[in-house]
């Protein structure tokens, strides 16, 4: 018998999704007793990504007992989130919740999709004990203002001689009017002496201080919140001075490996009780994938938080990747532009979104890991497709696409064939933030 062709071969192993609540069952079986599921997208404004990674940890939170949701957001925008779905703090509804979210890109979580899973969340949790409510936390480095009144206003109610340090220390970043463009431009060209000191010794500061408060519960809490705000602070200051050289993958590299920290942070702290935590990931595929697998990491030496994953957690990971072929997706034309929805051009024929098209399934799961027959079919490099919150189809090949071998970057897949964009909140509050632009692949 003559072999099936990869077409054939895919469509035989593929799942077809077909908004069944068992669809997931076979990633479900992969993930077993792994202890992170890294869900990815393959653009930043694209609903159907939001809704099948909601409904993936729906089944991991209420199946498999995950603990945790760590999100491609800012630490005290999403700490704000975290409040919410445990029942804490002032906000009242998800959308209210969400209104943290002011720096540009607004919509990327913001949208519609969020506050479904957010309303979800804060229902389910509501039904457990206070100590077995299910947390989100962020794992991005853009909020560096924010981050330092948070650390200032923890300070001023626990130790008011500390705050006047903090305050003293950050307002080297005075001189920049709060500007991280600015100072990444000046500091890291040496025009003038840097905050790295100064941030430092806060850092060290805040470890000192919340180390002692350790007994009360709602002392732990905001004591890890403050601690985090300050690495933070002190890793995006390292970030913005290595943003000046544009060539450079250092930026890139800071960047995920402050995510992977910060995860190993969340999970130190909500394993504190020696119970081992299992957290559900959302990020964009460029973060989650394993950067080994990609041109970027085999040419330009970038790493990525899922490879940073995979080598410390190894067997006890899994890494699900998103694609699409066309349809719309929400995003600008450049950084801090208004958001539009854009159509999104056919993939292209050397693609790997082009060959999962051809199936001529609408959406579809494909479990890689141990499927050995499609492995052969996708194991040859070929292009892949990353959108972020900037997409610009004129110079799609330059911008947006980039070589791959997709059974070593995922173990598993979810390709949506024709997508639509996510549906952004109201924005008229208040303007967006303004923050230094995001590294290549443009804007994730």
């Amino acid at each position: 018998m003559d072999n099936p062709s990869p077409v054939d071969a895919l469509r035989r192993h593929a799942h077809p999704l077909q908004g069944s609540a068992r669809d997931h069952d076979p990633l479900l079986r992969l993930v077993g007793d792994a202890r992170y599921v890294l869900l990815g997208e393959a653009s930043h404004g694209t609903h159907e990504f939001y809704a099948e990674r909601a409904a993936i940890t729906r089944r991991l939170i209420e199946e498999l007992d995950f603990d945790a949701v760590a999100i491609e957001g800012d630490w005290p925008d999403t700490y704000r989130l975290n409040r919410f779905v445990r029942g804490d703090g002032d906000d009242r509804a998800a959308a209210a919740a969400l209104t943290g979210y002011r720096r540009f890109p607004t919509w990327m979580w913001r949208n519609t999709d969020m506050v479904a899973f957010i309303d979800w969340l804060r229902a389910f949790n509501l039904q457990r004990s206070e100590d077995r409510r299910v947390g989100i936390y962020g794992l991005d480095l853009y909020s560096l203002r924010t981050s330092m009144v948070e650390v200032m206003d923890y300070l001023a109610r626990t130790d008011p001689a500390a705050a006047e340090r903090a305050r003293s220390r950050y307002a080297c970043f005075d001189h920049f009017d709060g500007d991280p463009q600015r100072y990444s431009l000046l500091a890291g060209l040496d025009v003038t002496v840097s905050c790295r000191q100064q941030v430092l010794a806060m850092l060290v500061d805040m470890r000192r201080h919340t180390a002692k408060r350790s007994h009360d519960p709602y002392d732990v809490e905001a004591a890890f919140d403050a601690l985090q705000n300050a690495r933070l602070v002190n890793n995006a200051e390292a970030y913005y001075r290595s943003t000046v050289f544009r060539n450079d993958e250092s930026s890139w590299n800071l960047r995920d490996r402050h995510m992977a920290e910060t995860l190993a942070e969340i999970e130190r702290h909500i394993g504190r009780d020696g119970h081992p935590p299992k957290i559900v990931v959302w990020a964009h595929n460029s973060h989650l994938g394993d950067a080994r697998a990609t041109e970027m990491g085999q040419r330009r030496g970038e790493l990525s938080l899922g490879q940073l994953v995979r080598q410390r957690h190894a067997e006890h990971c899994v890494l699900v990747g998103f694609t699409t072929h066309d349809g719309h997706v929400m995003a600008a034309n450049d950084w801090d532009g208004p958001h539009e929805r854009k159509a999104v051009v056919p993939a292209r024929a050397d693609s790997y979104e082009r060959l999962l098209h051809a199936t001529g399934l609408p959406k579809l799961l494909l479990p890689m890991r141990d499927a050995a027959a499609v492995q052969q079919v996708l194991m040859a490099p070929r292009r892949e497709r990353a959108i972020g919150v900037i997409y610009r189809p004129d110079t799609e090949l330059h911008s947006h696409y980039f070589h791959a071998t997709l059974p070593r970057q995922f173990d598993a897949l979810i390709h949506i064939d024709s997508s639509s964009a996510v549906v952004p909140l109201d924005e008229r509050e208040e303007p967006a933030l303004r923050e230094a632009a995001e590294t290549y692949p443009t804007g994730l």
